[in-house]
């Protein structure tokens, strides 16, 4: 008798599968792809609401219809042009985010590491302002100069953590630091603007979608669809890192070469998200840690805090929309007002169970 064939789906008990496709396999854990696929849907519905309300209101089943292609002017023409790339960006930001921070905060093991709190998103805003301040730069100029910024940023913080391997202890210190340096630097140049550059500066550090077009939206995409894929495919050493060096180590994971990609692929993340909205605050802090708890704990969890991360700050692009319609309040003020208590709370709880201090 001929042995049965291999079966390439075995469903594991406590909610988990294991898809194998040859030599390869991977442990898919049930609940987490449920909470993606909710969060991911929930997003969607965030950016057709988003689309839909405003000065000119847009029935909601107009709006599934324009971006099904079946859509009439002028409605087709508010929603394609003006409102969806606004709600695109702002969704797109979001995930960047939201997979930024998830990589950061699993790579040091703390919740409170994220790109926003560990000279990142401080490194892009000195650069950005040192280019509206300094050369009048359009604004393609100035998100290459956040670009830049944050890399480079990132990059001196890698550096000087550097001691016969990267601690992690010393990673979030340095970059508390740099980011205190990089923040005096943006508060010297704008002392240094005259009121229209300053005024100018002042929009873009307050964290911003509005007025975004495709050619916003076109290279975050981009951006996403390299970097993402290459998250995910770090993501089994990611759990391997977690270990412990030592353990690590001993089971043949090259740990400072996997540290150095995730790192890399976490500062290219915030960084185009950064140069495409500014300084966002508090998405890349919060996303990760509320979605480990909506997923259990029992993954990286990476999807899962991009989708909640698309999620989160569709929302709050909508609220700034219409909090004081109809005037509009920049997005990075609204994520700061619902960030900072989240902030306390997680340092009480840090505390608490004696793991922030």
């Amino acid at each position: 008798m001929s042995a049965a064939p291999r079966v390439p789906l075995a469903v594991r008990p406590r909610g988990a599968m294991v898809l194998r496709l040859g030599p390869a396999s991977a442990r898919i854990d049930l609940r987490a792809v449920g909470v993606t696929v909710v969060l991911a849907a929930l997003a969607f519905l965030v950016v057709c609401w988003s689309v839909s309300v405003g000065d000119y209101p847009i029935a909601l089943s107009e709006v599934l219809r324009t971006m099904a292609g079946h859509g009439v002017e002028p409605e087709r023409l508010v929603i394609h042009e003006i409102r969806l790339p606004r709600a695109a960006l702002a969704a797109s930001v979001g995930a960047a985010f939201g997979l930024s921070g998830g990589i950061f905060q699993r790579i040091t093991g703390n919740p409170l590491a994220s790109p926003d709190l560990i000279g990142v998103n401080a490194g892009a805003a000195a650069s950005a302002v040192a280019v509206i301040v300094l050369f009048s730069g359009s604004p393609t100029q100035v998100a290459l100069g956040a670009l830049v910024g944050a890399i480079g940023s990132a990059l001196a913080v890698y550096l000087l953590a550097w001691k016969a391997g990267v601690s992690t202890y010393r990673l979030i210190l340095i970059g508390i630091a740099i980011g205190a340096f990089m923040s005096s630097i943006t508060a010297w140049l704008l002392t240094k603007a005259d009121i229209f550059d300053a005024s100018r500066a002042a929009v873009w550090l307050a964290g911003d979608v509005s007025g975004a077009g495709w050619n916003d939206v076109q290279p975050l995409w981009v951006a996403l669809l390299v970097l993402a894929p290459a998250a995910l495919l770090l993501a089994r050493q990611l759990r391997m890192l977690e270990l412990g060096d030592d353990a690590a180590l001993a089971l043949g994971t090259r740990v400072e070469r996997v540290r150095g990609l995730l790192l890399l692929v976490g500062v290219g993340l915030a960084a185009v998200a950064v140069s495409a909205s500014g300084p966002i605050a508090f998405v890349a802090l919060a996303t990760p840690q509320i979605a480990r708890r909506l997923t259990g704990g029992r993954t990286v969890g990476l999807i899962p805090a991009a989708a909640f991360g698309a999620l989160l700050l569709g929302l709050s692009d909508l609220a700034a929309k219409r909090i004081i319609a109809p005037s509009e309040l920049p997005v990075g003020i609204v994520t700061a007002i619902f960030g900072a208590p989240y902030l306390l709370v997680l340092l009480a709880l840090s505390n608490r169970v004696g793991r922030g201090g």
